[in-house]
Order: structure tokens, then C-alpha cells, then sequence
């Protein structure tokens, strides 16, 4: 009977010892504090227990597969250390010389490296450009590599990743005399590195070598060169490309997307933004939280505040985590539109999740607050501002003009004063906005006086008077008493003698209306487009305060010569309706004087009046005071007993019919049809 066979405490002789060189891993256990230690040996047999010690051995059978999968892994932990090792020292050659860089190759690498070994070290290695060149260069000839413009395509990387363009010019050059034909990869790194660092037409000639070179575009190339011709200015070409990548059947992606919604951004074509939008969610492409900010971002500038949120709840319900950007856009958005319960929404949950704020989006905030007369929330940002402890959100010039805009608005003396004291404590010089801020706030307190002390403190700083401070000197002039409006048109003749020659001739009764006229019409022909209805606006407040409306009516005619008030008026033939909203009180009821008389002399030449007479006032108040126009008209046409009374059905209007507006104009001679 056969023995039975032993179980074999070491391999069968006949076994040849696989692999031929001797192979013995060390594993650790998981607890490094444990004290025993676990020997696989795939050649050498398990020792005798020894009691004594406390490890473990075990052995693996040579012609077993994890026999096969040990020996890999010990080759591969080799060669990750080897070329780990090969990377650091080229990050350490100094200086970056080709023999230097050689040596330390040559060290690393006694056998040619493959073409992956290359790969590896060059992108790993973090040595400086030149270092990375000239590893390049060895490796291509030393190394066993099949494609050399990989090699390339690797240090082009590594020189944008740095932002060296000029080397990578140089390094095009070479490549080009090295017979290496440029790829894909190789284009698209270059442009976007020209895009990164180059001036803008750069980026752009690259892309327009792309065809010499036998290479088409790819989405990433489109996506980059997209950006780059935005950034060049030429919108048209940016969305031509665009046009050329979706013809091309290219799949879109959320990268091309932001791309294209920010060149529409950019040239102001804010629906075309809207539209990438839509159309990328339309073909199932989900925006990411980048497209979510720059859309966001685009319709706070197009002043759609409404988008903003509808797309913000979007992004909520569709799970996608906002961040500091998205907030920023939110806050953006709302302050440019003066929404004060969203942006003060918005402004508290940054605060609660600990986001940074800056100095400019907390001015903005602060203008917003002061526009819309939010004292207490404007007092309680700037209260933040002047706790923190971080320098970057202490509060600048702009902060404080703000905060005095704020209070000149509603008439608080004292708090402009106390904030102005804080600038100059804080080692800032009031500029031309705090002053035009600070004399509206003495002008609406009725503090000449105050005025002409500040507009002292402007000539002590050698600050030259602009339209706005000009025109803010015009609304205060309009609403000072006759006993003191001589110092206020000092300070007009010492900011602009021609506006001060104007209003002279407007305060003075024994001028003459033409005179007056004439000086008007080249103030308000010579004067900026922005300023000249505001201008107007002050000086027919100014005519009827005084009771000059002969040259309140000259103004007016001056007016819409000029074609500065237009609109002001339109016939069908079912209703004649007058446009006052956006005028002054004194201008609108100058224009409405104008408008009588010429209902007046109509039913004189025989002409039949429409069905329909209507005023439109439109139904917004001054937003620091309870009168507006709506309330103005509202008692001034009771006063004139004139049949026109508030539509019901229609906010900021006055109507009457004709037969009563026949019958009140001709109970009325035209010079009684207006008492102011």
C-alpha cells in the first residue's frame, strides 16, 4: 500500500524556483503598534515555529496566481519609487543646465526609460520651465519613445501651467525643426496658454495655423478659442464658432456654454444669453454651478432682477450647492436694481455662513440702502464695516459718501455731520460726491448757511464743480427762501458763470424774458445729455416758486426745441393725454399751463376736442417724502375746480370727458386757468 503523501514542509525539489530571483514582502499589519509581523515568501520555505517569537510566516506557491500578482506588485512599487525618485531629483538641479539635468537623468535611469517613464517624470517633476525643457530634450534622446509630440505635449503643459509664453514659442520653434508634428492636444494646450497669458489676438492667430497643420478643431479648442475671441472683442466671431461647433454635431458641454454666455454678456446681448441657457437645458446638457453664476451673473447686469430669482430657485431645486460666486451675483443683482428685501436677504446669509464680503459689495449695499432710504439697514452694515478687524472691509470714501448720501437725503443733519467728522478721522478728504451730498442735506433743512460753508470747503480743496454738483446747487436754489437766495446763486456764478448768468436773469423781474431764453438755450445746448432735464427740471422749479411763469412757459418752449422733454403729449383720435411722470413739480405744472391754453385756443379755432382728455402723473412718490406728484396734482386740480378726476381703474391718471373739459375751459379765460 502506498505511504500517504506528507504534507510537504518546504517545495518539492523537482520545483524549479520561480521567479529565479528570490522573492520576499513584508506586509504590515493595519495596527502599526501591533508586534507581529506577517513574512509571504514565495520562495524560501516557512522556518520552524519558534515560540519565542511572535511572527508569522507564510508561504505562497510559486506556480500560483498570487504568486504572479506579488511579484508585480513589488515590480511596480519599484518603479514608482525609482521614477519618484527621478522626478525629485530634477526638481532639485541647480543650476537648470543640460549637464546638470543630465547627470541626474543618467543617475535615475542607468537602462533607457520608456516613453511612460518620461511621461511620468516630466509631469511630476516641479522644477522650473527651463528644467523641464531640457529634461525634454534627454528624454527624446535617450528614452524609447514612439510619439514625440506626447513628450511635447506634457512640458507645453507644464509652461502654461506657469504661464511662460515666450519659452513656449521658443519650444514650438523647436518642436517644428525636431520634424514633430503638432496634434490636437498640442494646439489647444498652446492656445489656451496664449489666451492665459499672451495678449488677446494671440490666442487667435494659433487657431488660424490649426488647418496648415492638418488638425480640426475639437470641443475643447471651440471652447477656448470661443474665449479668446471675447476677450479680443470680436463678439461675431466668438458666436460664429459656436454656430460652427453645433453644425458640426460637437456635443455641448457646460464649459462652451459659460463660454458663450459670457461673450453675450460681455457685448450686452443679454437675451442671446438667456437663450444659450435654455437651449443647453433643452438639448440635455445640465447646467453646473459655473453656468449657474454666469447666467446669474449676465441678467444682474442686464437689470432683470425677476430672472435672477426664477433662476436661483432653479439652481436650488435642481441640488446645485450656490457658493461665494453665487452669492455675490444674487447680492449684485439685487443692489443694481435697488430690490432692498432680497439684497438685505442675501447680504444676512452670507453673513450667517461666514462669506466674505468686500468693500465694494458692501458700497454697493450702502448706495442701495441710500437710494431707497433704508437708514437702519444702512446703519447696521456700516456698523459691521467699522467692527471688523480685517482691513480689506473697512469702510473708503465711497462707504462714507454713501452713508452721507443717505442721510442728506432724508434731511439728518447731524448724522451726515457725524459721518463726515468719522471720514476726516479716518484720514479721508471729503471728495466732490460728499459735498453735493452734504449741501443737499443742508438745502433740505433750510440751512443756507450750510451750504455756502461747504461749497467754501470744496474751493479750499481745489475740487472743480461738475453738472452734478452744479445741479444739486440749481434744487437747492429752488426751494430757498427769496431772503437768502442770493447766497445760493453766488455759489451757482462761482461753480459756472454761464449758469450762474442764467439764473440771474431768471431771479431778476426786470429782465427780459428773451434775454432769459437766449442765455437758456446755450446753457442747456452746451450741457451734457444726462444733465439737461434735471437742469430744466430746476429751473422752471425755481420760475414758479417765483412766480415768473412767462419765463417758466420760454423755458418749457426752449425745452422741447431741444427736444428735451419728449413724449410729453399724444392725440388719437378717441383721447388726448398729457405725460407728466419723470418731471419736476414745477415743470409738470408749468407743462400743464402750456397744455390748457392750447385745449383753449383749439375750441377757439373751432376744432372739436376727443372724447377723452387725460393727465398721467404716474403713481410713484419721492422716496424720502410723502409728496409726489399724484398728491400735487391731485389737490392743485381741486383748487382749479377742473373736471378731472383719478381714473379708478387706472393708477397715476386724471380723466375727464370733453364736454365737461369744453365746459370748464369756457368758463375760464386762459389767463386764470392756472393759479400757482
Amino acid at each position: 500500500m502506498a505511504s500517504s503523501l506528507p504534507i510537504c514542509p518546504s517545495p518539492p525539489s523537482s520545483f524549479l524556483p520561480w521567479p529565479h530571483r528570490p522573492l520576499s514582502l513584508s506586509f504590515q499589519p493595519k495596527n502599526p503598534s501591533s508586534p507581529t509581523a506577517a513574512h509571504v515568501s514565495v520562495q524560501d520555505p516557512p522556518p520552524l515555529s519558534d515560540p519565542s517569537q511572535n511572527t508569522r510566516f507564510l508561504w505562497v506557491n510559486p506556480n500560483s496566481p498570487r504568486a504572479a500578482e506579488l511579484a508585480r506588485a513589488r515590480a511596480g512599487s519599484a518603479r514608482r519609487a525609482r521614477l519618484a525618485a527621478a522626478a525629485a531629483a530634477l526638481a532639485a538641479c541647480q543650476p537648470a543646465e543640460a549637464p546638470v539635468v543630465a547627470a541626474a537623468l543618467e543617475a535615475a535611469f542607468p537602462e533607457p526609460p520608456s516613453e511612460q517613464d518620461a511621461v511620468i517624470v516630466l509631469n511630476t517633476a516641479a522644477g522650473s520651465p527651463a528644467t523641464a525643457v531640457l529634461a525634454l530634450r534627454w528624454f527624446l534622446g535617450n528614452a524609447e519613445v514612439r510619439s514625440k509630440v506626447i513628450l511635447y505635449n506634457v512640458v507645453f503643459k507644464a509652461l502654461r501651467k506657469r504661464r511662460r509664453w515666450s519659452e513656449t514659442e521658443a519650444l514650438w520653434d523647436e518642436m517644428l525643426r525636431d520634424g514633430v508634428r503638432p496634434d490636437n492636444a498640442t494646439f489647444s494646450t498652446v492656445i489656451s496658454c496664449a489666451r492665459a497669458c499672451g495678449p488677446p489676438g494671440k490666442a487667435v492667430e494659433w487657431f488660424e495655423k490649426m488647418p496648415e497643420a492638418g488638425c480640426s478643431p475639437d470641443m475643447l479648442t471651440y471652447s477656448v478659442m470661443i474665449d479668446a475671441y471675447g476677450r479680443a472683442g470680436n463678439a461675431d466671431m466668438a458666436l460664429r464658432l459656436y454656430d460652427r461647433a453645433r453644425a458640426e454635431r460637437c456635443q455641448l458641454d457646460p464649459v462652451i456654454c459659460a463660454t458663450v454666455i459670457k461673450v453675450h454678456s460681455t457685448s450686452g446681448n443679454f437675451d442671446g444669453a438667456l437663450n444659450v441657457f435654455e437651449e443647453m437645458k433643452a438639448v440635455g446638457v445640465k447646467p453646473n454651478l459655473v453656468v449657474y453664476n454666469t447666467v446669474l451673473d449676465a441678467m444682474g447686469r442686464a437689470m432683470r432682477p425677476w430672472v435672477v430669482k426664477t433662476i436661483h430657485r432653479e439652481m436650488v431645486s435642481q441640488q446645485v450647492q450656490p457658493n461665494r460666486a453665487t452669492y455675490c451675483c444674487l447680492l449684485q443683482a439685487y443692489t443694481r436694481a435697488r430690490y432692498g428685501e432680497d439684497a438685505m436677504v442675501v447680504y444676512r446669509v452670507m453673513k450667517e455662513e461666514n462669506m466674505d464680503i468686500d468693500v465694494v459689495l458692501y458700497n454697493m449695499l450702502l448706495s442701495m440702502c441710500a437710494d431707497i432710504g433704508y437708514a437702519e439697514e444702512a446703519e447696521e452694515i456700516f456698523g459691521g464695516m467699522k467692527s471688523s478687524m480685517d482691513s480689506r472691509f473697512k469702510p473708503d470714501s465711497w462707504t462714507y459718501s454713501s452713508m452721507v448720501t443717505l442721510y442728506s437725503c432724508t434731511g439728518n443733519v447731524a448724522g451726515a455731520e457725524g459721518i463726515l467728522k468719522e471720514m476726516k478721522e479716518a484720514g479721508f478728504k471729503p471728495n466732490i460726491f460728499i459735498l453735493t451730498s452734504l449741501i443737499r442735506c443742508y438745502g433740505k433743512a433750510g440751512r443756507t448757511d450750510g451750504v455756502v460753508k461747504s461749497f467754501g470747503v470744496l474751493e479750499d480743496l481745489k475740487i472743480t464743480p461738475d453738472d452734478r454738483f452744479c445741479g444739486c446747487l440749481l434744487t437747492v436754489a429752488a426751494d430757498t427762501p427769496v431772503e437768502e437766495l442770493g447766497k445760493v446763486v453766488d455759489c451757482i456764478d462761482r461753480s459756472n458763470v454761464q449758469l450762474g448768468t442764467v439764473v440771474k436773469l431768471l431771479v431778476d423781474r426786470k429782465a427780459s424774458t428773451e434775454s432769459f431764453k437766449e442765455a437758456a438755450r446755450g446753457i442747456l445746448s452746451s450741457a451734457r445729455g444726462v444733465v439737461k432735464m434735471p437742469y430744466c427740471n430746476c429751473l422752471m422749479d425755481l420760475c414758479v416758486n417765483l412766480g415768473q411763469m412767462e419765463k417758466a412757459c420760454a423755458l418749457l418752449d426752449t425745452a422741447l426745441q431741444l427736444d428735451i422733454y419728449s413724449n410729453w403729449q399724444t392725440r388719437t383720435q378717441t383721447q388726448w393725454s398729457l405725460h407728466l411722470r419723470g418731471l419736476s413739480v414745477g415743470a409738470a405744472l408749468t407743462t400743464l399751463h402750456v397744455w390748457m391754453n392750447d385745449l383753449y385756443t383749439t375750441l377757439q379755432s373751432g376744432e372739436e376736442l376727443p372724447p377723452l382728455l387725460g393727465i398721467h402723473t404716474g403713481e410713484g412718490k419721492n422716496m424720502y417724502s410723502d409728496k409726489g406728484l399724484l398728491s400735487v396734482f391731485e389737490s392743485h386740480l381741486k383748487e382749479l375746480d377742473a373736471p378731472f378726476h383719478a381714473a379708478p381703474d387706472k393708477a397715476g391718471w386724471f380723466l375727464t370727458t370733453s364736454v365737461a373739459a369744453k365746459h370748464w375751459l369756457e368758463a375760464k379765460k386762459s389767463s386764470e386757468l392756472v393759479a400757482v
